[in-house]
């Protein structure tokens, strides 16, 4: 596989032994791949036609894609877009610092339009990438599940809508949406609304809005219906959010957990032992104990599923743990702070983190099998994208056409080529 390193697209590879330039990241490849089989790279130049302006050397696309990737890769800010700008056979041609700040800036001021555009672009890629990855899609048995949660976001300056939080320290508090990948797999965020530090964990409309922005991104026949599943921690407990999920012409499944009072707790603990249903492990078995004395607590969700044993929808309700694991890797992936000042600048900032999270669940998805497919952005950075830090990956020229040559004593150099072999088998996207 090879191409112009001058093109839109970045270089591609042929793997082999030999060669003699160092190329760092070489392993990044990955992802530009995935963005390319993806349909994410044409997607967002189209929806950033708008925004480009006369006589522009660089498609305002491509400069967003490069800050997508460079935050893929481990960058915190915008311009990490130079470790990109360092390897252009693998990377094609990277804007400058300058450009890409005023990329951002004109999209921040854009506002809501320019948010939609983007938006559009990545729920157009999700649903090519779930048709094409088939079986190994997220909705390859029939239900979607999303999970929503707020994460708490640092800020070490005065940054616009950074207060005080619920945790006694300074930032904001975003709250996120993921599609679940079940356990043989990771997650996508699918939504992400920026709040001030000290918005409340319970508050309806904010869990109503990123539903929506949510259920957006989700291919249409999953907009509505049973088919959809949402869940929530008790900060979605409330009575308005639950009504809206379940809302006529709506018809959403959801597992919303609920605030135990002390009232109920103490009335709870005046049931007989006799009334009680085992609560079911992964693994088969287990009693769930439900007072304070051991350090475990009651809990209670509301859901309108029906025909399934209460042990069962206890367990699937619990399985929402997983999405404290994807606001891991959103932390680890350009979320660990915000680097901008104003809100919009920062909303834009939130966009690039999830397109990153996309390309890092999207990549295994379509590429990696097994263990490897759970891997999280840290270890896919260390075992596969650094594949060059250690001159393990090399670019020759041989008949005008770059290549890139990956050293076979590279630990995961067979996982790296596997991937590439199923990425390119893969149909081009339109």
């Amino acid at each position: 596989m090879c191409a112009s390193p001058h093109s839109w697209r970045p270089a591609r590879v042929r793997v082999e032994g030999g060669g003699h330039a160092v190329v760092s990241q070489a392993g990044g490849v990955l992802l530009v791949e995935t963005a390319r089989k993806a349909g994410l790279d044409q997607a967002i130049s189209t929806a950033l036609t708008p925004w480009r302006r006369p006589r522009a050397v660089h498609d305002p696309g491509k400069v967003l894609l490069d800050v997508v990737l460079a935050v893929a890769l481990g960058g915190d800010c915008p311009a990490d877009v130079g470790m990109l700008r360092a390897e252009p056979g693998v990377f094609g041609p990277v804007a400058s610092d300058p450009t890409v700040s005023r990329l951002i800036d004109t999209l921040a001021a854009a506002g809501p339009k320019a948010l939609t555009a983007i938006r559009s672009a990545r729920a157009a890629a999700r649903e090519h990438v779930w048709d094409v990855a088939k079986n190994a899609a997220p909705d390859a048995g029939g239900q979607v599940v999303v999970d929503l949660d707020g994460v708490l976001v640092l800020a070490h300056s005065e940054k616009q809508d950074a207060t005080a939080t619920w945790k006694k320290t300074f930032g904001h508090h975003p709250l996120m949406a993921f599609v679940d990948h079940g356990s043989g797999g990771s997650g996508e965020p699918v939504a992400g609304l920026l709040r001030p530090g000290n918005a409340g964990s319970n508050t309806a409309a904010d869990h109503i809005t990123t539903t929506q922005l949510a259920l957006a991104q989700l291919p249409k026949k999953y907009r509505r219906g049973r088919q959809t599943l949402i869940r929530t921690d008790s900060g979605g407990g409330t009575h308005e959010f639950v009504a809206w999920l379940a809302q006529r012409g709506r018809w959403l499944s959801y597992s919303v957990g609920m605030t135990i009072t002390d009232a109920t707790h103490q009335a709870v603990l005046k049931v007989p032992a006799t009334a009680w249903t085992a609560a079911v492990e992964p693994g088969g078995g287990a009693q769930l104990r439900f007072t304070d004395a051991d350090g475990l607590r009651l809990t209670a969700f509301a859901t309108n599923t029906t025909g399934i044993p209460i042990a069962a929808l206890e367990l699937r309700h619990r399985t929402r743990a997983r999405a404290e694991d994807r606001i891991r890797a959103a932390r680890a992936t350009g979320l660990r702070n915000l680097p901008l000042h104003d809100t919009a600048q920062n909303q834009i900032w939130l966009e690039v983190v999830q397109i990153a999270l996309d390309l890092l669940a999207w990549m295994p998805m379509l590429a990696l099998t097994g263990k490897t497919r759970r891997w999280e952005p840290r270890r896919l950075r260390l075992r596969l994208f650094s594949a060059a830090a250690a001159a393990a990956a090399q670019i020759v020229t041989t008949a005008r056409r770059w290549h890139l040559r990956f050293a076979r004593q590279w630990p995961w150099t067979d996982v790296i080529t596997e991937a590439l072999r199923r990425l390119e088998a893969l149909p081009d996207p339109g």
